[in-house]
Formats: structure tokens, sequence, C-alpha cells
């Protein structure tokens, strides 16, 4: 079978979404470092044709001064990791320079960051989103197009949760590269922590009823292949929905509970839509998720799902400390007070929390489960306010409030607010696609 260039182009791109998928989501210096190759050769490949040359031309004519102060975000990055004369990091860190201080050691020059190394594979890592705006817009142009997406997604989502269910009825034995020993009861799949495997599922879980709604909504007469793909897509939908459930994640049921009633009022009240084959695919969800397993784990199990601000134990705990996701929460917005201005670099809150807490074991804390207060602990507000300047014309834009970026932006506020799955690549490079790709094209 001969694909077209486009194609080709596009199932390279879910090769490599497909590898940060089977990596942890990309969550490693080592993966940031082998997805910015992968990236990168990508976006050059795309770069020798013509056509794409103009679709990128025509993007940042229209969004100059967001990719000029995203590149001046960039280079505050770097500028965190380089070595400073101690007057100087005196100025622009003092909690830093007075750690130093603590040491006794004779010490010349150090860098605002408290990690550089991890702070270096973090800007690759912010490197390689802006390199992937710049293809998904070279690439991923027509509603064909998004829905290939939608369809690819949809089926990974599948496979995913088939490995993740599979793990979970077998006791989530170590297999491989995969460690599922950190949650014997719940299932994770490829991940390691079960709220990133949920809110991946999440999104696979959007693209498959999107690209149901694409065949429905055809004007064309329907053919085999559609009734079939309908099929598989609905198979699709009810196992991704199961590794939702099975996740145990609350924010991951609290976001799916959440999406099915948006599709809900969406379909009964805005659009007020006579679709009843997908009507029934949402009342399908409903039914596996309150009866079937409402049934075999519990009811006791299916409420405690959604309680999202449960004062629970958090995988990263020591049972010395005793420490919860608020308490983590409440010391990372504590720490803010002294890198208010700097930050403490990007990838550096491990360093913070072993700092801070004596003889943490080997227990420790890498995410402060506030991706908001972490973001603006790493960054500092001057770093986050780049950040959010280069942000802004995307979030004033009309256009952009479609039904399913609306959706995607409660899962961002409550992300930001209650969790660090925003600071897993795979995340990030999600809430990207589904930003670009969910607008108006041609056909």
């Amino acid at each position: 079978m001969q694909f077209s260039k486009n194609k080709s182009y596009q199932y390279l791109f879910f090769v490599i979404l497909t590898i940060y998928t089977i990596f942890n989501g990309g969550n490693s210096n080592i993966s940031i470092q082998i997805n910015f190759i992968l990236v990168s050769f990508l976006f050059l490949f795309c770069l020798k044709d013509k056509n794409y040359n103009l679709h990128l031309v025509n993007f940042y004519k229209d969004n100059q001064k967001s990719i000029l102060i995203y590149f001046i975000f960039l280079s505050y990055l770097i500028f965190q990791i380089i070595p400073l004369p101690l007057e100087l990091l005196k100025l622009f860190s003092p909690e830093k320079y007075k750690l130093i201080n603590n040491l006794n050691v004779d010490i010349l020059t150090s860098s605002i960051s408290l990690s550089p190394s991890n702070s270096f594979f973090q800007i690759l890592n912010y490197i390689t989103l802006l390199i992937l705006v710049f293809t998904i817009k070279m690439i991923f142009y027509t509603d064909r197009h998004k829905n290939r997406f939608n369809l690819f997604l949809s089926f990974l989502g599948f496979i995913t949760s088939i490995i993740a269910i599979t793990f979970y009825l077998n006791g989530n034995p170590d297999f491989l590269i995969f460690k599922n020993s950190f949650y014997k009861n719940a299932s994770t799949g490829f991940f390691i922590n079960r709220t990133v495997s949920a809110v991946f599922l999440l999104f696979c879980l959007i693209a498959s009823l999107e690209f149901l709604k694409s065949l429905d909504e055809k004007k064309i007469k329907r053919n085999r292949d559609d009734f079939f793909l309908k099929i598989y897509v609905r198979l699709f939908i009810i196992f991704i929905t199961i590794g939702i459930i099975t996740s145990f994640s609350r924010i991951g049921n609290f976001l799916l509970l959440i999406t099915i009633i948006f599709y809900l009022i969406n379909e009964l009240f805005v659009l007020k839509s006579n679709n009843k084959s997908f009507r029934n695919t949402i009342l399908l969800i409903i039914f596996f998720d309150i009866v079937i397993l409402g049934i075999y784990f519990g009811s006791s199990q299916l409420f405690d799902r959604f309680y999202l601000l449960k004062d629970d134990l958090i995988l990263t705990n020591s049972s010395e400390l005793n420490l919860n996701r608020f308490k983590i929460i409440e010391f990372s917005l504590s720490e803010l007070r002294n890198f208010k201005f700097f930050g403490y670099g990007s990838g550096s809150f491990e360093n913070l929390f072993v700092i801070n807490f004596d003889n943490p074991s080997h227990f420790y804390a890498n995410h402060s489960h506030s991706d908001i207060i972490e973001f603006i602990g790493e960054f500092g507000l001057v770093g986050f306010i780049f950040l959010i300047i280069s942000l802004l014309k995307f979030f004033f834009n009309k256009e952009r409030y479609t039904f399913i970026n609306l959706i995607l932006m409660s899962y961002l506020l409550i992300i930001l607010g209650f969790d660090f799955a925003l600071h897993v690549p795979l995340i990030q490079i999600s809430f990207i696609i589904f930003f670009n790709i969910n607008k108006n094209y041609s056909v």
C-alpha cells in the first residue's frame, strides 16, 4: 500500500506519539532527549515540502509576537541554568545564595536552578513542544486529517486500556520496562502514575466520541466501512472507559464525570440533536460506570472515586513525615516567597523537597501536586509572566472557544489546581494537539 506524502508524515507523527505513550508519557530525561530528536527530524522532513512551508509561514505571521515572547521565555530558562558569580546569584536568588553559604564550601559560581541538569532537559522539552506546534500546523489542516488523528488516538487508547486492565487483573506485576508495582490496586498500564494514565485515556475518549460524531454528520451516503468503523470505535470506548474507571484516580474519574455531563448538555440542550446513536453511546458509558462496575467493585468505591478533594495519602509519602497531597501543596506555596521572582528551576522540586525535609528516607515528593504552584515556583514570577503572555492570544481568540476546548479548559483548571499531570510531556502534547486541531477546517 502506497501512502501519500501527507499521510506518511502524519503516520510518523503517530509513531512518535506511540513512543511517548509506551515510555511513561516521555516523563524522563532520556525520553525527553529521544523525543526531541524524533520530533526535530520530523519537523526537518516537513520543511522540505513547499506547501508545508507555506502553512508554517502563515502561522508564524499570525502569531509572530506570541512566538517571539515564547523564545524570550526559553532564553529565560537558559539563564536559570547559567553559572553566575555569587554576587549576582545573591541578587537573583537570595535563597540559593543562602543555601550555598550554609554548605561551607568554596564555590565561585552557581546557577539559579536547584537542579541545572534537570532544568536543561526541561528546556529541551519546552523546545520540543514549540516544534510540535509548528509540525501540527503543517500536517493537520483539514477535517479529514483531524478525523484520522481521532481514530488513531481512539485505537491507541484501546490498546493502552487493554494492557492496563490485563496488568490490573493479574495483580499489576512489573513487566520488562513497565513498573506497575507503584499501584497494585489500579489500572496504570504504560504509566507509573494512575492519574496520568486516566487523563491520557480521557483524551482518547474525547477523540473516540468526536470521531463517532464526524461519521454521523457526514453528508455523503454512509458506506459499509463507516458501519464497521462505528462498531470498532464503540468497542474502543468501552475499554477506554473501563481503563479510566479502574485507574481509581479521583481526578481522572471526576473529569470523566464532567466530560459526560458536558456531552449530555451539549446534545440535549445546545444542539438539541436527534442523533440517538451518539446519545446511546454516552448512555453506554454511564451504564458501564454505574451499573456494571458499581456492582463489581461495590457502591462505596463507586462514590469514593469522585471525592476529588479527599485528603488521602499520596504515592510519594514518607511514613515518617506523614505528608499528604495538601500538605505538599502548602509547602510548595510557602516556598514561593523564597523564590518568588526568578524561581528554583524547572524539574527542581525534588531537590527543593529534599533540602527542606531531614531524613526523607527513600520516600520523597518530586512534584508539588499543584501544577500552577509548581510552575510559578519553577519559573518564578518573571518566567511565568513570559509564559502566560506568550499564550494570551490563544485564550483571547473567540474562535478557540469550541465545545471540545471548553471541556479541555475545565481539565486544565482542575489539573493545574490539584495534580501534576501537566508536567508530563504526553499530557502537555495532548493539550497542544487538541487545542490546535479543534477548530473548523476545510474538507
